[in-house]
């Protein structure tokens, strides 16, 4: 793939877009070798070379007048990236009319070096089945809260697409993306994504994969090792809006999910009953906490932590537990590394790279752990 934004230096997120796929696919699969280890390593789940991200998280520069959507350089300046290659037409297609809305409702970007401004992110998520938008303006106050309300209705004439549109407030000034409070600017919520059959409900700030048709053959993938297992309890710790505990749910066993996001887990449960999983539960709670509480963990445990990886606290209990088989999917495989480590009860028996961030030195590696 060839990016004119590579070529001229503006963006270099794209790190490794001078090796050819296969190439960079192959790079992964052995890197992930080199650091779990042995064990039945199926083949890797390659992606498209571009259009395939369900998400869009664009830094806001330029001026309220003329915005523009895509990364700050070095200097705290914008770079506009509304035509990078790796969002699909329906999100580039969102852009435009987006400047449009900032520039109406008069929200100033958020400047670093002053600390002045309001508008720090747009977040724009895809549901690539039915097209429909879910929008996110992250800011650092309400300060133009009544104006977005205001013009919200033009916008929504302009971008027919948008079905859930929020705001973020994030008031400070450090390197975290958004922040507790989220205020709904539309009477809808949620927006559904499809994967495999199930419709899973995202709301905004439940965690997603960026990329849907990867991310279905994650799901997939557990699931036939959880129905070749036969568990008949399993926990999902780190569930976010319930992938892997909808997918690995039979009808015929226990499921318990666990998120910390309040949010993630009301989306869970109503996909959930949407899918008619009556012995499927969710529970907001942190997992080490969780984990920690009952006296017996189920027979299968599935992790899907965040790049840190899993608490030292957790391995140690998972560790020690009646778990029989452990699925962790990770985005780190050098903190998945460590925490098998910690783990020497389990011994990895299968493993597989999904590559949800294609032209990145970022992947995902899901493994099946087993006593014994």
């Amino acid at each position: 793939m060839r990016c004119a934004h590579f070529d001229a230096g503006r963006c270099r997120s794209c790190s490794e877009l001078p090796l050819p796929y296969p190439a960079q696919l192959a790079a992964k699969q052995a890197h992930a070798r080199r650091l779990l280890g042995e064990a039945q390593w199926l083949e890797p789940v390659a992606s498209r070379e571009s259009g395939f991200r369900n998400k869009a998280k664009m830094a806001v520069g330029g001026s309220a007048g003329q915005p523009l959507l895509g990364i700050l350089d070095a200097h705290g300046h914008g770079v506009d990236l509304a035509d990078c290659a790796l969002y699909p037409a329906a999100l580039q297609a969102s852009f435009t009319p987006l400047k449009r809305f900032i520039a109406n409702a008069a929200i100033a970007p958020y400047d670093l070096a002053t600390r002045r401004g309001e508008l720090k992110y747009v977040l724009v998520t895809l549901a690539e089945h039915t097209g429909a938008l879910m929008v996110r303006f992250v800011l650092r106050s309400q300060e133009p809260l009544a104006r977005m309300r205001k013009h919200l209705d033009r916008l929504r004439a302009e971008l027919p697409a948008l079905s859930v549109a929020s705001v973020n407030l994030q008031p400070e000034h450090k390197a975290v993306l958004e922040g507790e409070h989220e205020i709904l600017l539309t009477a809808e919520a949620d927006l559904a994504m499809r994967l495999n059959g199930l419709t899973l409900h995202l709301r905004p700030q439940g965690f997603f994969q960026t990329h849907t048709v990867i991310a279905a053959g994650l799901y997939a993938q557990a699931a036939t090792w959880a129905h070749e297992l036969q568990p008949a309890t399993v926990w999902d710790l780190y569930c976010g809006v319930g992938g892997f505990a909808l997918h690995c749910a039979d009808g015929g066993r226990d499921v318990l999910g666990v998120e910390a996001s309040p949010e993630a887990v009301v989306a869970a449960e109503r996909s959930r009953d949407e899918a008619g999983l009556t012995r499927v539960r969710f529970r907001a709670a942190d997992a080490t906490a969780f984990a920690n509480s009952p006296a017996h963990a189920a027979e299968l445990v599935i992790v899907n932590p965040p790049r840190r990886g899993l608490d030292e606290t957790l391995c140690r209990r998972l560790d020690a537990s009646a778990m029989r088989w452990l699925i962790y999917s990770s985005c780190n495989a050098q903190s998945l590394a460590r925490d098998l480590a910690r783990m020497p009860g389990l011994r990895l028996q299968r493993a597989r790279v999904f590559d949800l961030f294609p032209h990145t030195r970022h992947y995902e590696v899901l493994t099946l752990l087993g006593r014994g």
